[in-house]
Protein backbone atom coordinates (compact mmCIF):
# COMPACT_ATOMS: atom_id res chain seq x y z
CA UNK A 1 0.00 0.00 0.00
CA UNK A 2 1.04 3.72 -0.37
CA UNK A 3 1.01 5.72 2.69
CA UNK A 4 0.27 9.64 2.55
CA UNK A 5 4.06 10.37 3.54
CA UNK A 6 5.12 9.10 0.20
CA UNK A 7 3.16 11.31 -2.10
CA UNK A 8 2.22 14.14 0.22
CA UNK A 9 6.14 14.40 1.78
CA UNK A 10 5.92 18.18 2.58
CA UNK A 11 3.47 17.64 5.84
CA UNK A 12 6.21 15.33 7.29
CA UNK A 13 9.54 15.17 8.67
CA UNK A 14 12.09 12.75 8.34
CA UNK A 15 11.39 10.05 11.05
CA UNK A 16 7.61 10.24 9.88
CA UNK A 17 9.32 8.76 6.65
CA UNK A 18 11.15 5.87 9.02
CA UNK A 19 7.95 5.16 10.43
CA UNK A 20 6.39 5.15 6.96
CA UNK A 21 8.92 2.57 5.90
CA UNK A 22 7.96 0.81 9.54
CA UNK A 23 4.44 0.60 8.59
CA UNK A 24 4.82 -0.57 5.23
CA UNK A 25 6.26 -3.85 6.85
CA UNK A 26 3.14 -4.37 9.33
CA UNK A 27 0.46 -3.75 6.38
CA UNK A 28 2.05 -6.59 4.51
CA UNK A 29 1.91 -8.90 7.69
CA UNK A 30 -1.59 -7.57 8.85
CA UNK A 31 -2.47 -8.26 4.63
CA UNK A 32 -0.98 -11.83 4.49
CA UNK A 33 -3.42 -13.12 7.74
CA UNK A 34 -5.85 -11.11 6.81
CA UNK A 35 -9.42 -12.93 8.60
CA UNK A 36 -12.90 -11.91 8.76
CA UNK A 37 -13.31 -14.23 11.73
CA UNK A 38 -12.35 -12.47 15.21
CA UNK A 39 -13.06 -14.01 18.06
CA UNK A 40 -12.28 -12.69 21.54
CA UNK A 41 -9.32 -14.63 21.80
CA UNK A 42 -8.21 -13.19 18.28
CA UNK A 43 -8.91 -9.69 19.04
CA UNK A 44 -7.32 -9.78 22.54
CA UNK A 45 -3.88 -11.18 20.92
CA UNK A 46 -4.52 -8.24 18.39
CA UNK A 47 -4.63 -5.70 21.70
CA UNK A 48 -1.42 -7.28 22.76
CA UNK A 49 0.45 -7.14 19.19
CA UNK A 50 0.09 -3.84 18.88
CA UNK A 51 2.32 -3.46 21.52
CA UNK A 52 4.88 -5.87 22.12
CA UNK A 53 5.78 -7.07 18.50
CA UNK A 54 4.67 -4.28 16.27
CA UNK A 55 5.56 -1.55 18.66
CA UNK A 56 2.96 0.94 17.74
CA UNK A 57 1.56 1.71 21.49
CA UNK A 58 4.50 4.49 22.48
CA UNK A 59 3.18 6.76 19.59
CA UNK A 60 -0.18 6.73 21.75
CA UNK A 61 1.57 7.62 25.14
CA UNK A 62 5.40 9.12 24.52
CA UNK A 63 7.54 9.48 27.42
CA UNK A 64 7.86 13.44 26.50
CA UNK A 65 4.02 13.71 26.56
CA UNK A 66 3.70 14.97 23.03
CA UNK A 67 1.35 13.27 21.36
CA UNK A 68 2.82 13.27 17.28
CA UNK A 69 -0.49 14.27 15.36
CA UNK A 70 1.14 13.30 12.20
CA UNK A 71 2.46 9.90 12.90
CA UNK A 72 -0.91 8.64 14.76
CA UNK A 73 -2.60 9.34 11.13
CA UNK A 74 -0.07 7.98 9.50
CA UNK A 75 -0.65 4.51 11.52
CA UNK A 76 -4.71 4.89 11.52
CA UNK A 77 -4.17 5.01 7.63
CA UNK A 78 -2.23 1.84 7.35
CA UNK A 79 -4.38 0.07 9.87
CA UNK A 80 -7.38 1.22 8.15
CA UNK A 81 -6.22 -0.39 5.20
CA UNK A 82 -4.89 -3.64 6.76
CA UNK A 83 -6.62 -4.32 9.46
CA UNK A 84 -9.93 -1.78 10.97
CA UNK A 85 -10.08 -3.79 14.03
CA UNK A 86 -6.51 -3.55 14.85
CA UNK A 87 -7.01 0.32 14.04
CA UNK A 88 -9.90 0.55 16.25
CA UNK A 89 -7.97 -1.60 18.92
CA UNK A 90 -5.40 1.03 18.71
CA UNK A 91 -7.39 4.28 19.32
CA UNK A 92 -8.98 3.23 22.34
CA UNK A 93 -5.84 2.07 23.51
CA UNK A 94 -4.99 5.94 22.51
CA UNK A 95 -7.74 7.60 24.14
CA UNK A 96 -7.98 6.01 27.19
CA UNK A 97 -3.87 6.05 27.35
CA UNK A 98 -3.96 10.02 26.79
CA UNK A 99 -6.04 10.59 29.98
CA UNK A 100 -3.38 9.22 32.43
CA UNK A 101 -0.15 10.55 30.53
CA UNK A 102 -2.27 13.91 30.99
CA UNK A 103 -3.22 14.20 34.43
CA UNK A 104 -1.66 11.09 36.10
CA UNK A 105 0.34 11.59 38.56
CA UNK A 106 0.89 8.62 40.82
CA UNK A 107 3.57 6.02 40.96
CA UNK A 108 0.37 3.22 39.77
CA UNK A 109 -0.47 5.81 37.07
CA UNK A 110 3.03 5.85 35.30
CA UNK A 111 3.41 2.13 35.57
CA UNK A 112 0.25 1.37 33.68
CA UNK A 113 1.53 3.93 31.09
CA UNK A 114 4.53 1.28 31.15
CA UNK A 115 2.47 -1.59 30.50
CA UNK A 116 -0.18 0.01 27.90
CA UNK A 117 3.39 0.79 25.98
CA UNK A 118 4.59 -2.84 26.02
CA UNK A 119 0.87 -4.19 25.33
CA UNK A 120 0.79 -5.83 28.64
CA UNK A 121 -2.40 -3.70 29.79
CA UNK A 122 -5.07 -2.88 27.53
CA UNK A 123 -7.65 0.28 28.11
CA UNK A 124 -11.05 1.58 27.78
CA UNK A 125 -12.71 4.83 27.46
CA UNK A 126 -15.96 4.78 29.07
CA UNK A 127 -17.69 8.33 28.76
CA UNK A 128 -20.90 7.62 26.77
CA UNK A 129 -24.06 6.33 28.75
CA UNK A 130 -27.24 5.59 28.11
CA UNK A 131 -28.61 9.39 28.25
CA UNK A 132 -25.09 11.11 27.58
CA UNK A 133 -23.74 10.67 23.89
CA UNK A 134 -23.01 14.33 22.16
CA UNK A 135 -24.31 15.84 25.07
CA UNK A 136 -21.11 14.87 27.95
CA UNK A 137 -22.54 16.81 30.34
CA UNK A 138 -25.50 15.44 30.62
CA UNK A 139 -23.17 12.39 32.41
CA UNK A 140 -25.67 10.65 34.99
CA UNK A 141 -22.86 8.37 36.86
CA UNK A 142 -21.88 9.80 40.34
CA UNK A 143 -18.53 9.58 42.27
CA UNK A 144 -19.50 9.67 45.89
CA UNK A 145 -16.33 10.63 48.33
CA UNK A 146 -15.98 7.91 51.11
CA UNK A 147 -12.93 8.84 53.12
CA UNK A 148 -10.02 7.80 51.22
CA UNK A 149 -12.14 6.35 48.76
CA UNK A 150 -14.76 7.18 45.91
CA UNK A 151 -17.32 5.24 45.47
CA UNK A 152 -19.08 5.03 42.01
CA UNK A 153 -22.68 3.89 40.48
CA UNK A 154 -24.47 4.02 37.62
CA UNK A 155 -23.89 2.75 33.62
CA UNK A 156 -21.70 3.03 30.53
CA UNK A 157 -22.57 1.91 26.96
CA UNK A 158 -20.49 1.65 23.54
CA UNK A 159 -17.84 1.18 24.90
CA UNK A 160 -14.73 -0.28 23.16
CA UNK A 161 -12.13 -2.75 24.42
CA UNK A 162 -15.00 -4.17 26.84
CA UNK A 163 -14.01 -7.81 27.32
CA UNK A 164 -10.30 -7.24 26.72
CA UNK A 165 -9.56 -4.22 28.83
CA UNK A 166 -7.24 -4.22 32.08
CA UNK A 167 -9.05 -1.41 32.80
CA UNK A 168 -11.35 1.69 32.39
CA UNK A 169 -11.06 6.02 32.28
CA UNK A 170 -14.56 5.93 33.60
CA UNK A 171 -15.74 9.79 33.87
CA UNK A 172 -18.18 10.12 37.05
CA UNK A 173 -20.14 13.07 38.49
CA UNK A 174 -18.80 14.14 41.41
CA UNK A 175 -21.03 17.37 41.57
CA UNK A 176 -24.61 16.96 40.77
CA UNK A 177 -24.99 20.48 40.47
CA UNK A 178 -22.39 21.91 38.65
CA UNK A 179 -23.12 20.90 35.06
CA UNK A 180 -19.92 19.95 33.18
CA UNK A 181 -17.59 21.32 35.96
CA UNK A 182 -18.91 18.55 37.74
CA UNK A 183 -17.34 15.41 35.87
CA UNK A 184 -14.33 13.80 37.42
CA UNK A 185 -12.02 10.97 36.00
CA UNK A 186 -10.78 7.71 37.41
CA UNK A 187 -8.61 5.14 36.46
CA UNK A 188 -10.82 1.57 37.18
CA UNK A 189 -9.52 -1.80 36.83
CA UNK A 190 -11.69 -4.68 35.23
CA UNK A 191 -11.60 -6.78 37.82
CA UNK A 192 -12.83 -4.15 40.53
CA UNK A 193 -15.83 -5.21 42.75
CA UNK A 194 -18.94 -4.09 41.43
CA UNK A 195 -17.89 -3.79 37.87
CA UNK A 196 -19.74 -5.77 35.29
CA UNK A 197 -19.78 -5.61 31.45
CA UNK A 198 -22.29 -6.54 28.79
CA UNK A 199 -21.39 -7.35 25.33
CA UNK A 200 -23.63 -5.01 22.82
CA UNK A 201 -23.98 -7.59 18.86
CA UNK A 202 -22.89 -5.09 16.21
CA UNK A 203 -22.44 -5.29 12.86
CA UNK A 204 -18.73 -5.69 13.19
CA UNK A 205 -16.73 -7.95 14.97
CA UNK A 206 -15.14 -5.40 17.63
CA UNK A 207 -15.42 -5.55 21.52
CA UNK A 208 -18.06 -3.25 22.55
CA UNK A 209 -20.64 -3.85 25.47
CA UNK A 210 -21.65 -1.80 28.54
CA UNK A 211 -19.91 -1.50 31.78
CA UNK A 212 -22.41 -1.54 35.21
CA UNK A 213 -21.07 -0.24 37.86
CA UNK A 214 -22.88 -0.87 41.04
CA UNK A 215 -20.98 0.38 44.91
CA UNK A 216 -17.69 0.22 43.04
CA UNK A 217 -14.83 1.57 45.29
CA UNK A 218 -11.94 3.05 44.15
CA UNK A 219 -9.29 4.51 46.06
CA UNK A 220 -8.34 8.49 45.90
CA UNK A 221 -5.13 7.80 44.29
CA UNK A 222 -7.24 6.37 41.06
CA UNK A 223 -8.38 9.83 40.43
CA UNK A 224 -7.00 11.66 37.62
CA UNK A 225 -6.66 15.84 38.38
CA UNK A 226 -8.83 17.04 39.96
CA UNK A 227 -12.34 16.98 40.90
CA UNK A 228 -14.07 18.25 38.38
CA UNK A 229 -11.65 18.54 35.60
CA UNK A 230 -12.95 15.25 33.95
CA UNK A 231 -15.21 17.29 31.41
CA UNK A 232 -11.84 19.65 30.29
CA UNK A 233 -9.54 16.14 30.31
CA UNK A 234 -12.11 14.45 28.19
CA UNK A 235 -12.25 17.19 25.70
CA UNK A 236 -8.51 17.63 25.41
CA UNK A 237 -8.51 14.02 25.04
CA UNK A 238 -10.88 14.12 21.64
CA UNK A 239 -9.67 16.74 20.18
CA UNK A 240 -5.72 15.30 20.64
CA UNK A 241 -7.05 12.60 18.58
CA UNK A 242 -9.82 13.51 16.51
CA UNK A 243 -8.08 14.03 13.34
CA UNK A 244 -6.90 10.38 13.27
CA UNK A 245 -10.18 9.32 12.94
CA UNK A 246 -10.09 10.87 9.45
CA UNK A 247 -6.79 8.59 9.04
CA UNK A 248 -8.52 5.89 9.93
CA UNK A 249 -10.95 6.58 7.15
CA UNK A 250 -8.76 7.48 4.36
CA UNK A 251 -7.09 3.97 4.90
CA UNK A 252 -10.35 2.46 4.28
CA UNK A 253 -11.27 4.73 1.39
CA UNK A 254 -7.71 3.33 -0.11
CA UNK A 255 -8.23 -0.08 0.13
CA UNK A 256 -11.55 0.22 -1.22
CA UNK A 257 -10.46 1.68 -4.42
CA UNK A 258 -8.03 -0.11 -4.81
CA UNK A 259 -9.94 -3.34 -4.66
CA UNK A 260 -12.63 -1.93 -6.99
CA UNK A 261 -9.84 -1.19 -9.12
CA UNK A 262 -8.36 -4.33 -9.10
CA UNK A 263 -12.17 -5.94 -10.12
CA UNK A 264 -12.99 -3.44 -12.50
CA UNK A 265 -9.59 -4.56 -14.71
CA UNK A 266 -10.25 -8.37 -14.33
CA UNK A 267 -13.71 -8.24 -14.66
CA UNK A 268 -15.65 -8.01 -18.21
CA UNK A 269 -19.40 -7.29 -19.18
CA UNK A 270 -20.68 -6.59 -22.48
CA UNK A 271 -17.63 -8.10 -24.05
CA UNK A 272 -14.73 -5.68 -22.12
CA UNK A 273 -13.50 -5.27 -19.20
CA UNK A 274 -15.07 -2.91 -16.69
CA UNK A 275 -12.59 -1.01 -16.94
CA UNK A 276 -12.77 0.52 -20.19
CA UNK A 277 -16.42 1.69 -19.71
CA UNK A 278 -16.50 5.41 -19.24
CA UNK A 279 -19.16 5.03 -16.78
CA UNK A 280 -17.28 2.92 -14.86
CA UNK A 281 -14.20 5.07 -15.23
CA UNK A 282 -16.10 8.27 -14.24
CA UNK A 283 -16.70 6.41 -10.82
CA UNK A 284 -13.16 5.39 -10.07
CA UNK A 285 -12.24 9.29 -10.96
CA UNK A 286 -14.77 10.56 -8.52
CA UNK A 287 -13.46 8.34 -5.63
CA UNK A 288 -10.06 9.03 -6.20
CA UNK A 289 -10.90 12.86 -6.23
CA UNK A 290 -13.05 12.49 -2.71
CA UNK A 291 -9.35 10.81 -1.71
CA UNK A 292 -7.11 13.26 -1.84
CA UNK A 293 -9.13 15.82 -0.50
CA UNK A 294 -10.08 14.26 2.53
CA UNK A 295 -6.35 13.10 2.98
CA UNK A 296 -5.46 17.07 2.29
CA UNK A 297 -7.90 18.23 4.87
CA UNK A 298 -6.63 15.25 7.03
CA UNK A 299 -2.97 16.07 6.80
CA UNK A 300 -3.38 19.71 6.74
CA UNK A 301 -5.30 19.57 11.02
CA UNK A 302 -2.56 17.06 11.47
CA UNK A 303 0.27 19.27 10.68
CA UNK A 304 -1.35 22.28 11.78
CA UNK A 305 -1.68 20.43 15.47
CA UNK A 306 1.93 19.59 15.82
CA UNK A 307 3.15 23.27 14.76
CA UNK A 308 1.08 25.54 15.57
CA UNK A 309 0.34 26.77 19.41
CA UNK A 310 -3.26 27.68 18.98
CA UNK A 311 -5.85 25.32 18.75
CA UNK A 312 -6.82 23.94 15.36
CA UNK A 313 -10.39 22.53 15.92
CA UNK A 314 -12.12 23.80 13.07
CA UNK A 315 -9.24 22.68 10.43
CA UNK A 316 -9.79 19.02 12.77
CA UNK A 317 -13.46 19.45 12.68
CA UNK A 318 -13.41 19.89 9.14
CA UNK A 319 -11.21 16.94 8.16
CA UNK A 320 -12.69 14.38 10.42
CA UNK A 321 -16.56 15.42 8.97
CA UNK A 322 -14.88 15.50 5.48
CA UNK A 323 -13.13 12.30 5.58
CA UNK A 324 -15.71 9.83 7.16
CA UNK A 325 -18.39 10.92 4.82
CA UNK A 326 -16.36 10.81 1.74
CA UNK A 327 -14.77 7.29 3.04
CA UNK A 328 -18.31 6.18 3.08
CA UNK A 329 -19.33 6.96 -0.17
CA UNK A 330 -16.05 5.86 -1.63
CA UNK A 331 -17.09 2.44 -0.43
CA UNK A 332 -20.25 2.34 -1.71
CA UNK A 333 -19.27 3.25 -5.04
CA UNK A 334 -16.81 0.47 -4.68
CA UNK A 335 -19.48 -1.98 -3.69
CA UNK A 336 -21.96 -1.09 -6.57
CA UNK A 337 -18.49 -1.73 -8.97
CA UNK A 338 -18.26 -5.20 -7.75
CA UNK A 339 -22.37 -5.97 -8.36
CA UNK A 340 -24.32 -8.57 -6.47
CA UNK A 341 -20.68 -9.53 -5.22
CA UNK A 342 -20.22 -6.41 -3.27
CA UNK A 343 -22.92 -7.35 -0.73
CA UNK A 344 -21.48 -10.92 -0.24
CA UNK A 345 -20.22 -11.33 3.33
CA UNK A 346 -16.54 -12.17 3.77
CA UNK A 347 -16.05 -9.83 0.44
CA UNK A 348 -13.01 -7.13 1.66
CA UNK A 349 -15.27 -4.33 0.35
CA UNK A 350 -18.48 -5.29 1.91
CA UNK A 351 -17.03 -5.54 5.46
CA UNK A 352 -15.38 -2.12 4.64
CA UNK A 353 -19.07 -1.27 4.52
CA UNK A 354 -19.78 -2.23 8.07
CA UNK A 355 -16.72 -1.13 8.95
CA UNK A 356 -16.60 2.67 8.07
CA UNK A 357 -20.49 3.42 9.31
CA UNK A 358 -19.22 4.10 13.04
CA UNK A 359 -16.61 6.73 12.56
CA UNK A 360 -18.81 9.09 11.41
CA UNK A 361 -20.48 8.77 14.60
CA UNK A 362 -17.53 8.17 17.25
CA UNK A 363 -15.44 11.24 18.59
CA UNK A 364 -17.88 13.69 17.64
CA UNK A 365 -20.58 13.15 15.11
CA UNK A 366 -20.82 14.79 11.59
CA UNK A 367 -23.43 16.93 13.07
CA UNK A 368 -21.17 18.15 15.99
CA UNK A 369 -18.64 18.73 13.87
CA UNK A 370 -20.33 21.36 11.81
CA UNK A 371 -21.40 22.96 15.14
CA UNK A 372 -17.41 23.10 16.15
CA UNK A 373 -16.85 24.37 12.52
CA UNK A 374 -19.64 27.02 12.11
CA UNK A 375 -18.96 28.57 15.83
CA UNK A 376 -14.95 28.57 14.50
CA UNK A 377 -16.13 31.06 11.24
CA UNK A 378 -18.74 33.08 13.53
CA UNK A 379 -15.87 33.48 16.40
CA UNK A 380 -13.27 34.77 13.68
CA UNK A 381 -16.07 36.83 12.37
CA UNK A 382 -16.70 38.48 15.21
CA UNK A 383 -12.65 38.99 16.22
CA UNK A 384 -12.13 40.57 12.69
CA UNK A 385 -15.31 43.08 12.66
Amino acid sequence: MKLSNQDCSFFFESHHHELGTHLGAIAQQLLAEETFTHDTEYIAEMGRRLGDSLGLYPWLTPDDGLVDTRALCLIRECLGYASPLADAIFAVQGLSGFPVLSAGTTDEHKSLLVDMQKGDAVGGFALTEPGAGSDVAAIAMSARRDGDSYVLDGEKTYISNVGIAAFYVVFARTDPDAGHRGLTAFVVPNDTAGLTTEPIPMSIDHPIGKLHLQGVRVPVSSRLGNEGEGFKLAMKTLDTFRVSVGAAAVGMARRALDEAIGHVRQRVQFGKPLAEQQMIQGYLADMATELDASRLLVLRAAHAKDTRQNRVSMEVGMAKMYATEAAQTIIDKAVQLFGGLGVTRGLVVERLYREIRPLRIYEGTTEIQRLIISRGLLRDGDSNA
